[in-house]
């Protein structure tokens, strides 16, 4: 079979798959047999044994890691912790809550390394406050999803991890490319609420003292802490990214359960069995998405993309243009890690063939998927905000687009100024590069 006839066949069968509602991570293996079974050199056994060598990767082992110092960090009452440092910070600017939501989904980006535990465990306490105190509901709700996205951008990020021992690409690198764009989708963010604060005359804070923002600094330092423990220890080459999120597990644990005394013992299962269970939807997507990917990789589907762009002489901006496009649309069926296993392996030969660099098309991809996330019909962080909010989906969209449309001027930036991203690893560790 040809390229194109092997594209169409997955896809295709994907795509019906999708429609029939029929689980991503299943949906990728089902899609996968018929191939199997037309192809005379191949046996559907192949897709057990693909699945199987995807999972023998050390790497990996720092899903469930991070996941769980996540969630051991939302259990601890972190994130109570990061309000209040983010009211006094920003509290008296006029939106107030907005800002601080922002501000924290920032903050707790940096401990976290997963947007869905963002938008879970900020939405659940600022969501409630954001309506009691008079914010529209569809706002309270597009803002949290929203913010939520820089979970995947803000080092540590469990799919920049994935993507980096999927494409041989330096973690550490990665993890200080994504801190300029964060930082930028963050202010952003501010000068949306900004703008909604006046035009709907939202309620503010009175302006903290000195005292007070020493106080509540003092307060969640321990928990900020964390992410220079993390990416400090990579970069310098301290211990791996694997490594590094068993210490983060290791030490949320000592911080919610001596520090700040507030996990009990009798709630660590609970966490266990959570982080188990959300671990195990991703791993299991990785496999599928893997096979999937092989079978790409076998018939050269990634090659004769290359050969069908060399023929229009793309360049850097334009192709960059390309890839955030099909990220931005399969990001809106499928989750960020099977979607970077299946559409980055194709994509990465074309990016290889116009000379961009491995982090300027990594970011790209990370932050076109990140988009992916608030939008339907996949949108996994809007729909547990909007389930936080008790809001339908469809009366956020119109708040959810206005917060987006200038994130995505960010994703142009980013693509048509590759310095953006680049310029903070030349400068710290241009041995990475």
């Amino acid at each position: 079979m040809s390229a194109g006839e092997v594209s169409v066949i997955l896809f295709g069968t994907f795509g019906v798959l999708i429609l029939l509602r029929i689980p991503v991570s299943f949906s990728l293996g089902l899609a996968c047999i018929p191939i199997l079974i037309i192809e005379d050199r191949l046996t559907p056994i192949l897709l057990i044994s693909e699945m199987w060598k995807s999972y023998n990767a050390f790497i990996l082992l720092a899903v469930p890691f991070f996941l769980l110092a996540a969630n051991l960090m939302n259990t601890a009452g972190i994130t109570e912790r990061l309000v209040n440092l983010a009211r006094a910070a920003v509290g008296h600017l006029p939106g107030g809550l907005g800002h601080i939501n922002v501000m924290v989904s920032m903050l707790f980006a940096g401990i976290s390394g997963s947007s869905t535990a963002d938008a879970a465990g900020i939405g659940s306490l600022l969501i409630p406050s954001m309506k009691k105190q008079g914010y529209d509901s569809s706002f309270a709700v597009a803002i949290t999803a929203c913010s939520s996205v820089m979970g995947v951008i803000i080092p540590p990020s469990i799919i920049m991890i994935v993507w980096g021992g999927l494409m041989s690409v330096s973690i550490g690198g990665l993890f200080l490319a994504g801190i300029v764009p964060g930082v930028l989708i963050a202010l952003i963010m501010m000068g949306t609420v900004l703008i909604y604060a006046k035009k709907r005359n939202y309620p503010i804070y009175k302006r903290s003292s000195w005292k007070e923002f020493r106080h509540a600094f003092g307060q969640a330092v321990l928990a900020l802490v964390t992410p220079a423990i993390i990416i400090g220890g990579i970069v310098l080459g301290l211990f791996t990214p694997t490594e590094a999120s068993v210490i983060a597990v290791i030490y949320a644990a000592l911080l919610g359960g001596l520090v700040y005394r507030t996990i009990e013992l009798k709630e660590f299962p609970k966490v266990l069995y959570d982080s188990a269970r959300f671990a195990s939807i991703s791993l299991f997507c990785i496999g599928t998405a893997s096979a999937f990917g092989w079978l790409l990789a076998y018939f050269r589907v990634p090659q004769a993309l290359v050969d069908v762009m060399a023929g229009w002489g793309t360049g850097i901006v334009k192709t960059g243009f390309l890839i955030a496009f099909l990220f931005l649309f399969i990001g809106m069926f499928i989750d960020a890690i099977p979607a970077i296993i299946v559409l980055g392996t194709i994509l990465l030969p074309l990016a290889e063939q116009v000379g961009m660099h491995p982090i300027h098309f990594a970011l790209i991809g990370v932050i076109s998927l990140a988009f992916g996330l608030v939008t339907p019909p996949y949108g996994l962080c809007l729909l547990i905000s909007c389930s936080l909010g008790e809001i339908k989906v469809a009366d956020v969209l119109r708040d959810v687009a206005f917060i987006l449309l200038p994130m995505l001027g960010l994703l142009v930036l980013v693509i048509v100024f590759p310095e953006l991203v680049l310029f903070l690893p030349r400068l710290l560790v241009p041995q990475f590069l």
